[in-house]
């Protein structure tokens, strides 16, 4: 086992007492790491819904308050909690094309989005194997209004996904990694011990102006159309 893939960070901050709490309060510490892996993979992917938290670059202790994340953050929160039950796991961090997201975001919206936009998924090492978890991204109620309203397509882009298959998306655990906006990757910047050395790196997605109009106004706006879509289905 190597040591840095379970050690806490300033992001990674499983030591928090919420964290604990909800380690407790779910008896994670009683699973088998194989077991474990498959009760935080659905945690993370159905009970921290899909969402716009305030920046990429927040403790994973902040994602769990929200109650909500996307591809960085619900990545945070993911590899604490393993690391946590000493599962070890590393950060892959990407760019894709900003046409996955066409659809939670609104048109006149996507207008100041980045062409690219940071991505990560997480590599978990279970068994001796390392495996790829990017699946946990969409939650499944929200997913299966996309489903819903689009029941013949087969390669799909949009609504947050990027998949071959949107009726049977690689987004459940088996022994397999899984996915849902892979398809949509443009650009691979490694593997990295922590989302703490890929943000010192490569930033975030916005900077300047249109930062703080995304922590104040616009990011609010994205996750009241997020809901309303979870809820009422998509527009016909």
């Amino acid at each position: 086992m190597t040591t840095n893939y379970i050690a806490n960070s300033e992001l990674l901050n499983y030591q928090h007492p919420t964290i604990q709490a909800l380690i407790e309060h779910k008896a994670w510490r009683t699973l088998a790491p194989e077991q474990a892996l498959q009760a935080v993979y659905y945690f993370i992917r159905d009970e921290i819904q899909f969402g716009y938290n305030r920046d990429d670059a927040i403790p994973a202790s902040d994602v769990l308050n929200d109650g909500y994340g996307q591809c960085n953050t619900k990545s945070t929160l993911f590899m604490a909690l393993l690391r946590a039950l000493n599962i070890p796991c590393k950060f892959h961090g990407f760019t894709i094309y900003n046409a996955l997201q066409r659809g939670v975001i609104p048109n006149d919206l996507m207008l100041l989005a980045p062409k690219r936009i940071l991505h990560s998924w997480v590599e978990v090492k279970i068994k001796g194997v390392w495996l790829n978890h990017e699946g946990f991204i969409i939650d499944k109620t929200l997913l299966t209004q996309v489903q819903q309203a689009y029941p013949n397509s087969k390669n799909f882009n949009g609504y947050g996904i990027n998949v071959s298959n949107l009726q049977q998306p690689d987004n459940e655990i088996t022994t397999e990694s899984t996915y849902i906006q892979s398809g949509g990757i443009a650009d691979d910047f490694g593997i990295f011990d922590t989302p703490d050395d890929f943000y010192n790196i490569h930033g975030s997605n916005l900077k300047g102006f249109k930062k703080l109009l995304y922590r104040i106004a616009l990011r609010h706006i994205i996750n009241r159309n997020v809901k309303n879509l979870r809820n009422n289905g998509l527009p016909s």
